[in-house]
């Protein structure tokens, strides 16, 4: 970053995808930070604009950094992603990570549903509990009770022929890694996928719940104590402190409401294509491109990023 960056609060970013144009943005950015009233360094600093996306960052003073974001939002909304973040510190040592619907694109409990013939009711609960309308712990119960007597092979099959990561969730795990970041999948949904999972896209560990099984079948039982809200939060402070880390160098992303603790626990929270609640609740979103994202938020540049083969 241009050394001058050093003197201001806060930097801007927005993400884009490759077809914008990068003068329009660039303009239209510097159009929202005059009128917002702050100070910014110019011209803009480009960190993307020859691979698959264009993002553009623009150091600030900002009193109100959450309002900034809002006008921001609103001038790109639908056209980038858009965040806005201290100068100092911005690069995160420890990612926390939502799986289902975040770092895959799919509900795996959804999907295994299918395999039992009741995506449809399973998914409608799924839904409620993600927006927070249902308390998680006991709609995951109500979930995996339906699914009583399903044969254990449908886990590995759902696995194979279901379940694929997101577009840039190995390129955001591999190059925090790369820059010695600790990398953590940490999910509501369970130990026989978040394995394989944190395996895929790169995580140094995983943590889940546990689908019980009598050795053919499954019993309708989950395994006890329920990893959930709180307990996702608590991943990210024990894994804060055995590397001793302040909590303004971690970085959590999730989509659900069973994210918001630790959303709102981390240095930098990130919604990615997430229900309302968690999207007010983040520092950003991602929701127009992809995971990829979350390192320009960080002030990473295309030079530096540890591309997906």
């Amino acid at each position: 970053m241009d050394e001058k960056t050093s003197d201001y609060s806060h930097v801007a970013t927005i993400v884009a995808a490759s077809d914008a144009s990068r003068q329009t943005l660039a303009d239209r950015l510097d159009t929202v930070l005059r009128a917002s009233g702050t100070v910014h360094v110019a011209p803009v600093r480009l960190l993307s604009g020859d691979n698959k996306f264009i993002a553009l960052e623009q150091a600030v003073n900002s009193g109100d950094a959450a309002t900034l974001r809002r006008s921001l939002e609103d001038e790109f909304e639908g056209i980038a992603d858009v965040c806005v973040t201290p100068t100092r510190n911005r690069r995160k040592s420890l990612l926390i990570s939502d799986m289902d619907s975040t770092i895959i694109q799919q509900e795996c409990l959804d999907e295994l549903a299918d395999f039992a013939g009741l995506k449809a009711e399973i998914s409608a609960i799924t839904e409620r509990a993600m927006a927070g309308e249902l308390n998680f712990e006991e709609a995951l119960r109500e979930r995996v009770a339906m699914l009583k007597g399903l044969d254990i092979t449908a886990l590995e099959k759902c696995h194979a022929e279901r379940i694929t990561l997101m577009p840039g969730a190995r390129t955001l795990v591999e190059t925090m890694k790369a820059d010695g970041a600790h990398c953590v999948l940490v999910s509501g949904g369970f130990t026989f996928f978040t394995s394989r999972i944190a395996r895929a896209a790169g995580f140094h560990s995983d943590q889940g719940n546990t689908l019980l099984d009598d050795g053919q079948t499954l019993t309708g039982k989950v395994g006890e104590p329920i990893l959930g809200r709180e307990a996702k939060l608590a991943a990210l402070q024990t894994e804060a402190a055995r590397l001793n880390l302040k909590p303004s160098d971690t970085l959590a992303m999730g989509d659900g409401a069973n994210d918001l603790a630790m959303i709102e626990a981390a240095g930098l929270g990130i919604a990615y294509r997430a229900k309302p609640v968690v999207a007010a609740a983040a520092d950003c979103g991602i929701s127009v491109t992809d995971l990829t994202a979350a390192l320009y938020f960080q002030g990473y540049s295309d030079s530096e990023i540890v591309w997906e083969n």
